[in-house]
């Protein structure tokens, strides 16, 4: 008997590479684009070949050429260094709203779905920060303030955390209402042992896929926020300050606005296409088409 069960036990599975490549073709290739620009952020004052603040009148609007790789603006300052220094503002700016608003969510999203009494008053505040604008709290801030990076992300946290509550709260209340939750809290399991132990790890599928959302909404709200004034300083090399400061020029230098908005529109879809992949992943009914 004992034999015949040994024949039975199935050899471990390897891990190959390519089989992982094949099944998750959205994830690798976003996750791949994601990386080689946060490569290019990283490695900014190495792959800049010139000062990105550098003022050269002399070389102004200079189109793409063998020492000007993607031209020049107005002001002769390099595109291309700029464009890479601009990487930077952008993926700071999403990956800090991603994580801090998935961190303050988290924690409320908990306590709004696990706790009653706590949920009628934490979302109307939530409703009520939702009903904030972005922009028009980003400039009332910065009105207040001084323009900066972390005033930036701050007006955009704000806003998204009633976001990531939302999705919190209604996974937590459809687990809350599982038998196994409902025979553990009759039989005197703690709640703090029943969120740590039993909610809180089935919410980090749905939260990373929102995070990867809010990071890919915040590089564009960011962009859109540059392009108006209301984000970082305007000598800051971030891709809305560089198609804010070309438009008045972009019909005889268009380089100076299609090359950083490709580039934001490239980071955006690396953002998308690792979320959809996520999603398509973690969710037990869609991993069964695959």
């Amino acid at each position: 008997m004992t034999a015949i069960t040994d024949d039975l036990v199935l050899p471990p599975r390897r891990f190959s590479l390519a089989t992982a490549i094949r099944r998750n073709p959205t994830i690798t290739f976003g996750a791949v684009l994601l990386a080689a620009l946060i490569i290019v952020a990283i490695f900014a004052p190495y792959i800049a070949y010139s000062d990105p603040f550098k003022i050269a009148p002399v070389n102004r609007l200079r189109p793409p050429s063998e020492r000007w790789w993607f031209g020049t603006d107005q002001f002769g300052r390099d595109v291309f260094s700029r464009t890479v220094y601009g990487a930077r503002v952008s993926l700071i700016v999403g990956l800090s709203v991603a994580l801090f608003s998935s961190a303050v969510g988290l924690g409320l999203g908990l306590l709004c779905g696990y706790f009653r009494k706590v949920d009628g008053i934490v979302m109307r505040v939530m409703d009520g920060l939702m009903a904030i604008p972005s922009i028009l709290l980003a400039i009332a801030l910065i009105t207040l303030t001084r323009p900066s990076l972390g005033i930036v992300i701050l007006a955009i946290v704000i806003p998204e955390v009633p976001r990531i509550v939302r999705v919190v709260r209604a996974v937590v209340l459809s687990i809350r209402s599982q038998p196994y939750i409902e025979s553990a809290i009759a039989g005197g399991t703690k709640n703090t042992k029943l969120l740590l132990r039993h909610v809180l790890p089935n919410t980090l599928a749905p939260l990373i896929v929102q995070s990867t959302y809010v990071c890919a909404s915040a590089m564009l709200i960011e962009a859109g926020l540059s392009f108006l004034g209301a984000g970082v300083p305007p000598e800051v090399p971030s891709w809305g300050n560089i198609i804010a400061q070309g438009r008045t020029f972009f019909q005889i230098a268009p380089w100076t606005i299609l090359i950083p908005g490709t580039f934001l529109a490239i980071t955006v879809l690396a953002v998308n296409l690792l979320g959809d992949g996520l999603r398509d992943r973690l969710d037990p009914r869609l991993a069964r088409r695959l």
